[in-house]
């Protein structure tokens, strides 16, 4: 499962200080979008799993250590991949890269419990783990994933 997928987005004025410099808990943010565009890319949406399945992703641990400083306007690349997946859990790992010159800003992980809306922990669909673990070929491509 060493498959990354990259997301790009962009620093938002609002996402920063007064030195421009982007507050240390919006990569927790961006990890989340990149989690989630790395599931729209393998063929399903969170919503999907919640609603269909009653499977909700419970974060149980996040980390992020941080190397170097994003600024206003930078527009970085958000690299996720599926780290771990257990019958009840899944870890995902996440680098955080200035686009324009490829420095590697922030790494990360997080833990995710598989519960119902009732908050019991339950094992994660099948249909989901086999599409977090098929190989990209078989994925949709990031522009025709479904919403």
């Amino acid at each position: 499962m060493d498959d990354w997928y990259e997301t790009e987005i962009r620093v938002r004025y609002s996402e920063t200080d007064q030195m421009g410099i982007a507050h240390n808990a919006n990569y927790f943010i961006w990890f989340e979008i990149g989690r989630g565009e790395l599931c729209r890319a393998k063929g399903f949406s969170y919503k999907e799993m919640e609603d269909e399945e009653n499977a909700l992703m419970v974060v149980a641990e996040s980390y992020c250590r941080y190397k170097s400083p994003a600024y206003y306007e930078d527009v970085l690349t958000v690299r996720t991949q599926v780290g771990e997946i257990r019958s009840r859990s899944l870890r995902f790992i996440y680098e955080v890269y200035r686009a324009s010159d490829e420095t590697l800003l922030a790494e990360g992980e997080t833990l995710h419990l598989v519960t119902d809306r009732d908050k019991k922990v339950r094992k994660l669909p099948e249909i989901y783990r086999n599409r977090l673990v098929e190989s990209p070929e078989q994925a949709f491509p990031a522009d025709h994933a479904p919403s």
